[in-house]
């Protein structure tokens, strides 16, 4: 794979920011300032956006469709994607029509990317049993494989009533909508997203890239078993960008800490040390600094395992003033991508040399 191909996003949850005077944003606030970074990295040429699902207070966003649906009004080129859309707790049908309904007002600019969700909040809020968390999104991926065909669908499981030669509306104009499977780490995930042909994204949110090279094998394999395409891999990961190391590191850590922590607390882990927070930045999957610290780790994460996409959860440091992050994003699009780009070059001349 050339440079060129390689695509570059940015990734979101809707987190509250803060104004310039340190004032929390509203949540509609906060909505309208993803629109406002959407359209910004659409115009400085970042690949995709992908925006993902909560039903928490730190977050803004539940519907990304909706939100997508905005933007696709006001940008031209840029790729929008959920991620990830919780399946589980969705219809299926529905999705593939918001999904569809986002692709006609976006010319085909359309990625939805489909997962079980790291967070359960959505399965008391929609009616669903804890209990069938496994078997929800079994039968729901299935399911919203048949849809991708835009034929009338017959489906019979146990989670919802069945369909007979049932047909969906809107189609999409290419026929085919692309899918991804946003995976945390498990291997039967990996092999459910390459038995359906979907493409694959790994959320590396902490430790070495290096440790997931097994997943990206295994995907590839499993497709060639399988007799399905493996098409190139995505990673999503925490970052910031800021002029220099010591003003990203300042801007992102007390946010960063304050979410970790909290959400922690729920799940047993342990409090954030700042000594933990440089090491994940150093050896880990913390993409925080400067552009040219920023690019060389993306780089070497690139080149590690082969991916094919790369995109920066740009906005989890928790109440990062707004400015901050229009100006993280506008430094991802106009210096870190092209530095990354460069390297990788660089990194292939000098291997034929």
């Amino acid at each position: 794979m050339t440079t060129a191909h390689l695509e570059f996003g940015i990734d979101t949850f809707g987190d509250l920011p803060r104004d310039d005077d340190g004032k929390l944003l509203t949540q509609a606030a906060a909505i309208r300032a993803t629109v406002a970074e959407a359209v910004l990295a659409d115009q400085i040429g970042i690949d995709v956006i992908a925006i993902g699902e909560h039903h928490r207070p730190e977050y803004a966003i539940s519907a990304p469709e909706t939100v997508l649906a905005g933007i696709a009004t006001v940008t031209n080129r840029i790729r929008l994607s959920s991620g990830v859309t919780v399946l589980s707790s969705d219809d299926p049908v529905r999705v593939f029509q918001r999904f569809a309904t986002v692709d006609a007002l976006s010319n085909g600019r359309a990625d939805v990317m489909l997962g079980r969700g790291s967070f359960t909040e959505s399965f008391p809020l929609f009616g669903y049993d804890l209990a069938d968390y496994e078997l929800l999104f079994e039968e729901k991926i299935d399911l919203f494989h048949k849809l991708l065909d835009e034929q009338p669908v017959t489906w019979e499981g146990r989670t919802r009533k069945p369909l007979d030669a049932a047909d969906v509306f809107p189609k999409t104009e290419s026929g085919r909508m692309r899918t991804w499977v946003g995976v945390g780490g498990s291997p039967q995930s990996i092999v459910r997203t390459a038995h359906y042909g979907f493409r694959l994204m790994l959320a590396i949110i902490g430790g070495s890239p290096s440790r997931f090279a097994p997943y990206l094998d295994l995907y590839r394999r499993a497709a060639d078993q399988f007799g399905t395409t493996a098409y190139p891999a995505g990673i999503h990961s925490p970052g910031f960008v800021a002029e220099t190391d010591d003003e990203a590191r300042a801007l992102f850590y007390p946010g960063y800490k304050e979410v970790h922590d909290r959400i922690g607390a729920e799940r047993g882990w342990p409090a954030m040390r700042r000594g933990d927070f440089l090491n994940e930045m150093e050896y880990g999957s913390l993409y925080v600094g400067s552009p040219e610290t920023v690019a060389k780790k993306i780089a070497d994460t690139i080149r590690t395992l082969g991916v094919g996409r790369f995109d920066l959860i740009y906005a989890n440091a928790g109440a990062v003033a707004a400015s901050a992050r229009m100006r993280a994003v506008e430094l991802y699009g106009t210096e870190v991508i092209p530095r990354v780009r460069e390297l990788l070059a660089e990194a292939k001349y000098g291997a034929m040399q």
